[in-house]
């Protein structure tokens, strides 16, 4: 049996949940996993709390429980966030942190950690740090192999508004390229 908890924290305005939600459609739609999705954020638009909580699993009364009790992939964005949530995750997972804002000392030293500047890419080689969070996911998906970037694309296309699927797309690939370098 397979089964993860994924957590990805953040601040309100970096499309947290966004990418919550299209990780769980990608998975729900191409792959043979259950899956079960919430999140939580702050009252506030920008700046407040954000994060998304993803359990997915092969058995289905695996996937009673709605809440990451200990996640074995976490992805934080900055950080109090990862100040905030960094309980939440087991002492072995994959960590994957934007180091625009997070920098290693502040990550656990048993976690296996991935520093990759999201914002950075997203607003140098993709032309708007809005699409962080789908730098993230094409990174996420080149690195953990649990949804392919077609998978991604597709949920992109079918949960973003016209004028902001092309940025997203192109934001996808750079990242899944940059997390294939990371991964070689």
């Amino acid at each position: 049996m397979v089964r993860h908890e994924i957590l990805i924290a953040g601040r309100g305005g970096q499309g947290i949940l966004l990418a919550g939600y299209i990780l769980g459609l990608a998975l729900v739609k191409s792959t043979d996993y259950y899956v079960v999705h919430s999140e939580a954020y702050s009252a506030e638009t920008r700046g407040g709390d954000s994060r998304s909580e993803i359990v997915i699993t092969t058995s289905e009364e695996e996937a009673d429980y709605m809440k990451v009790s200990k996640a074995s992939i976490a992805v934080f964005m900055y950080k109090e966030q990862l100040l905030k949530y960094k309980s939440k995750v087991s002492k072995d997972a994959l960590v994957l942190a934007d180091s625009t804002y997070i920098t290693e000392d502040m990550l656990e030293k048993t976690w296996k950690k991935l520093l990759v500047p999201f914002s950075r890419i997203a607003e140098e080689q993709v032309g708007s740090i809005r699409v962080a969070n789908m730098v993230m996911l094409g990174v996420f998906s080149a690195v953990t192999g649990l949804v392919s970037l077609d998978g991604l694309k597709a949920a992109v296309k079918e949960s973003v508004k016209p004028g902001w699927i092309d940025i997203n797309l192109k934001a996808l690939d750079v990242g899944y390229n940059t997390g294939l370098k990371l991964k070689a």
